[in-house]
């Protein structure tokens, strides 16, 4: 039996959120949106993005505080902190009915595991958004490069879900494909994710062009990408080595962009250090791979988390 959604609640309107939700109102899609700090100026002002792909101006947005108000929706996108994970139960519910599918944007892993226990396995989707994105203000994203959203089954099955997930999202102007298995994409991105946003934080809250313009750092980045790669393969995914050199080369025309783990770290806020850096240890561990760079990259997080509050 195939399956198909109309209403869509967004979970977190921050950068990432507030983009692809953005997209999809602007296409006249049934987009609801939990707010809350930017409540007022988005119902206001509306969603504003400044995007390399044309800039969009949602002016008005079915915008709501408590996930009660939204009430049950075909497709939920988690796209909050996964710092914000304890709230799942609490949110998710209310949004569920009973062919709701839930899909993760989120970073790092554990994600698509923790709403499977409340949801069931074979409601969860996962998403990996390869997007330089910004929230420069309530409602106002700045999006600088990329974009490309790769969406995979938890668990697979019949019911073409990614596909129809991928359909509606490009009719919505989203670059948007069907993934590789999801485990293999999620270490894909952490390839990525684990040494430039781990090594901005430790830098002080330092840009990807300064990591980049240090042949200390990058061989240290280097040595983090071939660490993660290692741990991927030693799990049966098919990861290629030459993922350091294209990530490397993808990086360098970004400029000073600033990752969002170090821009949560420069403004005070919890970082995702758990699904980021923590849990790919624990799983590379549990299958030999000892990742001793990623092991000294998270004490090192830990310390500047520490300094940083005066722990």
């Amino acid at each position: 039996m195939s399956w198909t959604f109309d209403s869509v609640a967004i979970v977190g309107a921050g950068a990432i959120g507030l983009y692809y939700g953005g997209r999809l109102a602007a296409a006249g899609k049934n987009v609801r949106f939990l707010l809350r700090s930017d409540f007022d100026e988005v119902k206001r002002d509306g969603i504003r993005c400044e995007s390399v792909h044309g800039d969009f101006h949602v002016p008005k947005v079915q915008g709501y505080r408590r996930a009660e108000e939204i009430g049950p929706v075909d497709l939920v996108i988690v796209s909050w902190k996964t710092t914000a994970n304890s709230q799942l139960e609490s949110v998710l519910r209310p949004l569920l009915h009973a062919d709701t599918q839930v899909l993760t944007l989120q970073n790092g892993l554990g994600n698509c595991e923790a709403i499977a226990a409340l949801t069931g396995p074979e409601r969860v989707l996962g998403g990996l958004c390869f997007v330089c994105l910004n929230r420069l203000a309530p409602g106002f994203v700045s999006h600088t490069a990329g974009g490309r959203l790769s969406i995979g089954e938890f668990r697979p099955d019949d019911r073409g879900r990614g596909v129809e997930i991928v359909r509606r999202f490009k009719e919505a102007g989203i670059s948007a494909e069907p993934g590789e298995p999801l485990a293999a994409a999620q270490w894909r991105k952490l390839v990525w994710n684990i040494p430039f946003n781990g090594l901005a934080i430790t830098g002080g809250g330092v840009t990807t062009d300064v990591l980049l313009d240090s042949p200390e750092i990058e061989s240290r980045i280097r040595s983090l990408m071939a660490e993660t790669i290692a741990a991927a393969k030693a799990q049966g995914l098919d990861l290629d080595e030459d993922l350091i050199e294209f990530n490397i080369a993808r990086t360098r025309p970004m400029g000073p962009y600033r990752p969002s783990s170090m821009i949560d770290f420069a403004e005070g806020r919890e970082v995702e250090v758990e699904a980021i850096w923590a849990e790919p240890l624990r799983r590379a561990r549990a299958v030999g791979v000892q990742a001793r760079q990623l092991a000294r990259l998270l004490e090192e997080i830990g310390e500047c988390i520490a300094n940083r509050t005066g722990r």
